[in-house]
């Protein structure tokens, strides 16, 4: 019996293929012709074409003597309706788990509701798992991105800009604009519009990187080059806008910050990119779970601020600002995304960069703002804005994903 390649088996295992007639050849090694190939054309493959070698099912090959050893280079014992069911029932876990991003709405919406019910089903997330939970984030990204994406992004220095006109004009005027509504128009303590101007002031969300991730994934790395920038400014920025908007000095923890971009940002995504570059098998391995374990990321994120702050969110008051915010968020995605659909209008990508750049405008790093406002605030209520964004800017964001992919299919 001769030795058969796996290329060859594979094809000699297929009915279908064997039934179909081919032009090309492929080589088949026999025992008695060592260094040497064989041509057979692929329509005559037969017991007889071979001549001494015989094709069953299970295919197998006889041993082979090489210094005085018998070895077999390739067998192949399981059968065809064994390997069918085992191929069949990997790929439908795979595509299970791959489309878990679908279940985000759900996922984030469900946790929202468990915090407002029960709180401490998330009391038990901390703040300090805040920035381990986003950083995840950005390592999936990452390790779905490679380097050259990166350089590419920042071949776009106009969209970076654009980015940041959103963040840091659009978003603060707006932020400001419903602070005053907030106090003037509804007599709500000023504690409550100072949140809201606080919100406007921070840098963008780690979340719109991910948004922008699942609906234009060639974008991301754009996206997380300008969330980046903006979160690395807001050092300076951030001060200089609570200053201009609330009147009082806000001071910020430079060290901190920096320690802050780091982890959420720079360090997994740079993890990622390693990993995809350095270890192509482990990274392709760990892919399909990664969505899953987003989604179990994601609600945590979206709940414990909810949870630690239950009191003051249902507060009389609660509604009012509510409605407040996620006005705030809306008008901030309407305006970054035709703003850039009027400076962009020639550009050949302009619906992927407005829906990017809406992204960056209406999502803002909401548990920035939480912590700064806990941390430089003595009046509890400053907080509670940035706790109803972390929830309103996240399932809005998301349901712009789902509305924009439905669209795009």
């Amino acid at each position: 019996m001769g030795v058969i390649s796996p290329i060859e088996t594979l094809f000699l295992k297929s009915h279908h293929r064997l039934l179909q007639p081919r032009n090309y050849s492929y080589p088949v090694v026999l025992n008695n012709t060592r260094g040497h190939f064989a041509n057979f054309p692929r329509n005559s493959l037969s017991s007889s074409s071979l001549g001494s070698c015989s094709v069953e099912f299970p295919l197998r090959s006889n041993p082979i003597s090489q210094n005085g050893k018998s070895s077999y280079h390739w067998r192949r014992y399981v059968s065809e309706s064994d390997t069918n069911e085992m191929y069949h029932k990997k790929v439908s876990i795979m595509e299970t788990l791959k489309q878990a991003n679908s279940f985000i709405p759900h996922a984030i919406l469900s946790s929202t509701i468990l915090a407002l019910l029960y709180p401490p089903s998330f009391t038990w997330f901390k703040p300090r798992y805040f920035v381990p939970g986003l950083g995840f984030m950005m390592f999936a990204v990452g390790i779905n991105s490679n380097e050259r994406d990166f350089l590419e992004a920042l071949k776009r220095p106009d969209a970076i800009f654009a980015g940041y006109i959103g963040q840091y004009l659009i978003k603060p005027l707006l932020g400001y604009i419903f602070g005053l509504i907030a106090v003037s128009l509804f007599n709500l303590p000023t504690s409550i519009g100072a949140g809201i101007m606080l919100v406007s002031c921070v840098s963008g969300a780690q979340l719109s990187n991910y948004t922008t991730f699942l609906t234009d994934p060639s974008l991301a790395p754009l996206s997380i080059v300008m969330t980046s920038v903006s979160t690395a400014t807001a050092v300076l920025v951030t001060p200089m806008l609570s200053l201009l908007l609330i009147g009082k000095k806000l001071p910020v923890d430079v060290i901190g910050m920096i320690s802050s971009i780091l982890q959420v940002v720079v360090t997994p995504i740079a993890a990622g990119l390693l990993l995809n570059r350095l270890f192509p098998r482990l990274s392709n391995a760990i892919k399909p779970f990664l969505p899953a374990l987003t989604v179990i990321d994601m609600g945590c994120c979206i709940g414990a601020p909810l949870a630690l702050n239950i009191d003051s969110i249902l507060s009389p008051f609660g509604a009012t600002i509510l409605f407040l915010v996620v006005t705030f968020h809306l008008l901030a995605f309407v305006a970054g995304y035709f703003f850039t659909g009027f400076f962009f209008s020639k550009a050949p990508d302009v619906k992927a960069l407005q829906r990017t750049i809406s992204y960056e405008t209406g999502m803002q790093s909401s548990l920035l703002a939480l912590a700064l406002a806990t941390k430089f605030f003595q009046d509890p209520l400053v907080g509670v804005p940035p706790a109803i964004s972390t929830v309103v800017m996240s399932l809005m964001g998301v349901s712009l994903v789902t509305i924009w992919k439905n669209r795009k299919e």
